[in-house]
């Protein structure tokens, strides 16, 4: 018989030095901390903002370098005099640099400490961004198991009951439509369960392929979801004050105007002041001299600030985008765990009574009492509300979770 997915997992875990990993973290659907940072910082999204990081780095000393390097200027000559008919070697040596006028050290230097808190808010959102994928791809196969093992536990009954109406149609107490309806049944409860088993390792698979470094979730039945604390104006200040798309998207706009007012700056040209000393007519006469060149600006300076001013007002508009998307998407998904956990308060209560009329009707079934079909359907109707209950309860856990990830209070900021 095909070892089913479920059985796998036990098997593996049993095996595994993660064995008791729920007993070392404050969420018991969850896997622990330190695990889940790890398979973080290994993500290659992740591996690519920290690059990200040390260039941001680089970039910054450049900035604070300035956009100047020493020039070193050599030059020899021969001069020909045609009135003494003689021939002089003569040689040059010169220094010289631009030099950034007042303001625009302070603000290169502003601007690469900017390149670098965006760098950081970039990184940061990947992180976040990856923590959402690994809680989405850890809850799809523990949501799949939990659906699988509750089809195990009805076809297991339903099996029984099979059994149960054949023996009575072979003494003659019951009809053969009732058989065929009870293997009908029983046949389609393992037809779910392979499918659900299907589902459960496929989803195994896509969370190995994004995070390989996790243990295999444990097929259980989840932890009781809680009810959130507080109102959705109080999850609002903790969700935006830690979200990292809107302080990157704000990042990027300070580092636009910024980069707008350098541009500005950039309108007078900056002056290159050189030295230099000569030697002439073989060492005859010598020179000593200082030279100062400046740039006339033309039209290229002004539409750089042009553009430059442009990408800033994009920036302010990104930003503020940024922050009507999270705003209408923190109170749909506040809106959403809330409704979860309701629904899961009422499936729960659906699924105990449909399950508790089954069981009566079985008894009474059992009893030469009431029709077979009743309780078939009966059953049909308690197996749906069951499955509907666990689904509830994992969507329920996993919006809570999703609340407190954003709110930086699940797995750290």
């Amino acid at each position: 018989m095909k070892i089913t997915a479920a059985l796998h997992f036990s098997a593996l875990l049993s095996l595994s030095p993660f064995m008791a990993w729920a007993d070392n973290t404050a969420y018991a659907d969850l896997p622990p901390v330190p695990l889940v940072r790890k398979a973080l910082e290994v993500h290659p999204d992740v591996v690519s903002a920290q690059a990200g990081l040390a260039g941001a780095a680089g970039e910054r000393e450049r900035l604070q370098a300035g956009p100047y390097e020493p020039t070193l200027r050599l030059g020899s000559q021969r001069r020909r005099d045609k009135l003494s008919n003689q021939t002089f070697g003569e040689q040059e040596i010169g220094l010289e640099s631009g030099m950034r006028l007042p303001g625009k050290a302070a603000l290169d230097d502003s601007l690469g400490e900017l390149v670098m808190e965006t760098a950081r808010q970039a990184h940061s959102q990947a992180l976040r961004q990856t923590a959402r994928l690994l809680l989405k791809s850890w809850f799809d196969p523990l949501r799949e198991h939990a659906a699988a093992s509750e089809w195990r536990r009805q076809a297991e009954l339903l099996s029984r009951q099979a059994a149960v109406v054949k023996k009575r149609v072979d003494v003659g107490d019951a009809a053969l439509l009732d058989q065929r309806q009870a293997e009908a049944q029983r046949d389609q409860a393992l037809a779910q369960l392979a499918q659900a088993e299907l589902r459960a390792d496929l989803a195994t698979d896509e969370l190995m392929r994004h995070f390989p470094g996790l243990p295999l979730p444990a097929a259980h039945v989840p932890a009781a979801p809680q009810a959130l604390e507080g109102n959705i104006e109080s999850w609002r200040e903790r969700i935006l004050a830690h979200d990292h798309e809107l302080q990157l998207a704000q990042a990027a706009s300070r580092q636009s105007r910024l980069l707008a007012r350098r541009a500005d700056a950039d309108r007078l040209p900056d002056p290159t002041l050189g030295l230099f000393t000569t030697r002439e007519r073989d060492g005859q006469e010598r020179v000593l001299g200082l030279q100062l060149s400046i740039p006339l600006p033309g039209g290229a300076r002004s539409g750089s600030a042009r553009v430059a001013s442009s990408a800033a007002e994009a920036a302010a508009a990104h930003e503020n985008a940024v922050r009507a998307r999270l705003e209408t998407g923190l109170r749909a998904l506040w809106r959403q765990a809330q409704s979860n956990y309701n629904q899961w308060q009422r499936l729960t209560a659906v699924a105990d009574a449909m399950e508790t009329n089954a069981d009566a009707l079985d008894r009474a079934w059992r009893l030469g009492e009431g029709q077979f079909s009743d309780l078939s359907q009966a059953r049909r109707l308690a197996i749906e509300a069951r499955l509907a209950a666990s689904q509830a309860q994992f969507d329920a856990n996993e919006a809570r979770y999703r609340l407190l990830l954003d709110a930086g209070d699940l797995w750290g900021d």
